[in-house]
C-alpha cells in the first residue's frame, strides 16, 4: 500500500474513527485503525465490537492495499505533522509503515489485519431516512437520561420507535425518564423498534452536527443497526431485553401545575446547586406565589434563593437530585417551563407549557425534616 493525502483531512477523519478504537480490549486488533487504499481514496475503520466507525478521504493511491495501525498513536502522529501532505507506505519486510511528511519520517509497526473484525454492512438491507435536524435534536434531549451502569444493560440504551411520520425516543436510568415525540417531515416508509446504545446515538449526534448533512439513513439488521450520514458510517449492536413500558411510569394526573420562567428557574437552580454537594438534595419549597430553592452540605455551607412562582394551595416541599433537575430544565424549550407535582414522595414532571412533545420525569429524594 502506498498513498499520498492531505494532512488536515487525514487528521479530521482519524479524529472521527478513533472514537471507536478500543482502549481496553484483549484483542490488539481492536486498538487499531484499518486503512484500505483503493480507487483514489483511503477508507478508515475502527471498532470496539460494540460500535464501529468508517469513513473515507481522497488520496493519490500508488499501490492499493490495507494495513492495520495503532489508532491513537496514528492520530497523534498525524496531528503533530507540520507539512500539508502526508505519504503513507507499507513495508512488508519490516512489518511496518513509513509515514513521511515534509522533513518528518515515522515508522509504525503494523497490527494483524486478519484479526480485525468485518464491520456490518447495510448493503441490500432496507434503508430508512430521517431528517438530521429531528434526529440530532431528539438524541440531545433524550440520551442524557440513559443509564451508564452496565449492570443493567437494557437501561443503557435509548428506545426508538418510529413509523409513518412519527418518531419517539425514550431513555431512563430509573431515577429519571426522558420522552421525546417528533413529527417527521416525510413518511418513514418503514418501522423502527429498537433499543439502541446511548453511546452510539450520542456519537451519531456529534456526527450529524459536524457533517452538516440533511438526512441520515438507518438500516436495521439482526442485532445490529447501521447509520449513514454523509461520508461516515456508524454501526452498533442493538441491546437485547425488554425496555420498560414508559407509559406506565408516567402519572396520569398531577395535583399542582406550576409555570416558571425557565431562564430564572435554571439560573437559581445552578447557583444554589453549588452547595448541594456529597449527594445532598436540592430542596424546592412552594408557597402561594413563590418558590424557595435551598441546599445544604454539612461542614461546607448552605444556600437559599426565592423567586416568584404561580403556585396555589397548601405549602409543598420536595427534594431532587440537583444535576438531574438542571438537565431537565435545560432540555425544555421556550421561555417558560411547566413543573407538574403530586406530592413530596412522587415524581415531578418537567415539560413545555404548550404541548407534550417532550416530557422529563424525575424521581424525588426523601427529605429529612
Amino acid at each position: 500500500m502506498k498513498l499520498t493525502t492531505k494532512r488536515e483531512e487525514l487528521v479530521s477523519k482519524l479524529s472521527i474513527v478513533s472514537r471507536a478504537v478500543s482502549t481496553r480490549a484483549a484483542t490488539q486488533a481492536l486498538s487499531g485503525v484499518l486503512l484500505t487504499a483503493a480507487d483514489g481514496r483511503v477508507t478508515l475503520a475502527a471498532t470496539d465490537l460494540d460500535m464501529g466507525l468508517e469513513t473515507a478521504l481522497d488520496a493519490e493511491v500508488a499501490e492499493e492495499g490495507s494495513v492495520l495501525l495503532p489508532g491513537r498513536l496514528l492520530a497523534e502522529v498525524a496531528r503533530s505533522l507540520a507539512d500539508s501532505t502526508v505519504e503513507i507506505e507499507s513495508r512488508e519486510a519490516e512489518h511496518d509503515v513509513e509515514i513521511h511528511s515534509g522533513s518528518s519520517s515515522f515508522h509504525l509497526r503494523v497490527l494483524s489485519a486478519e484479526d480485525f473484525p468485518k464491520l456490518p454492512s447495510a448493503e441490500g438491507a432496507p434503508s430508512l431516512k430521517i431528517a438530521s435536524k429531528a434526529l440530532e435534536a431528539s438524541i440531545d434531549l433524550v440520551a442524557r437520561a440513559a443509564s451508564r451502569d452496565d449492570m443493567r444493560p437494557v437501561l443503557t440504551g435509548v428506545y426508538v420507535a418510529a413509523s409513518a411520520t412519527e418518531m419517539t425516543m425514550v431513555a431512563t436510568d430509573s431515577y429519571r425518564l426522558a420522552v421525546k415525540r417528533t413529527e417527521l417531515e416525510s413518511d418513514l416508509g418503514g418501522e423502527i423498534d429498537a433499543n439502541i446504545p446511548a453511546r452510539a446515538l450520542r456519537e451519531l449526534g456529534r456526527i450529524l452536527a459536524s457533517e452538516g448533512v440533511d438526512e441520515a439513513a438507518i438500516s436495521l439488521l439482526t442485532n445490529q443497526a447501521v447509520f449513514e450520514a454523509g461520508s461516515i458510517t456508524l454501526t452498533t449492536r442493538l441491546i437485547e431485553g425488554q425496555f420498560p413500558n414508559f407509559r406506565q411510569l408516567l402519572p396520569e394526573s398531577y395535583e399542582h401545575d406550576v409555570r416558571l420562567p425557565r431562564p430564572e428557574f435554571l439560573d437559581v437552580t445552578r447557583r444554589v446547586s453549588q452547595l448541594a454537594q456529597r449527594n445532598a438534595p436540592l430542596r424546592l419549597s412552594f408557597a402561594p406565589g413563590e418558590l424557595t430553592v435551598a441546599a445544604e452540605t454539612p461542614d461546607v455551607g448552605d444556600a437559599t434563593e426565592t423567586m416568584p412562582a404561580a403556585f396555589e394551595g397548601e405549602p409543598l416541599e420536595i427534594g431532587f437530585n440537583p444535576e438531574f433537575l438542571k438537565e431537565g430544565i435545560e432540555s425544555v424549550a421556550g421561555d417558560e417551563v411547566l413543573l407538574r407535582l403530586i406530592s413530596p414522595l412522587r415524581p415531578g414532571l418537567l415539560q413545555p407549557v404548550e404541548g407534550e412533545d417532550f416530557r422529563y420525569l424525575v424521581m424525588p429524594i426523601r427529605l429529612n425534616v
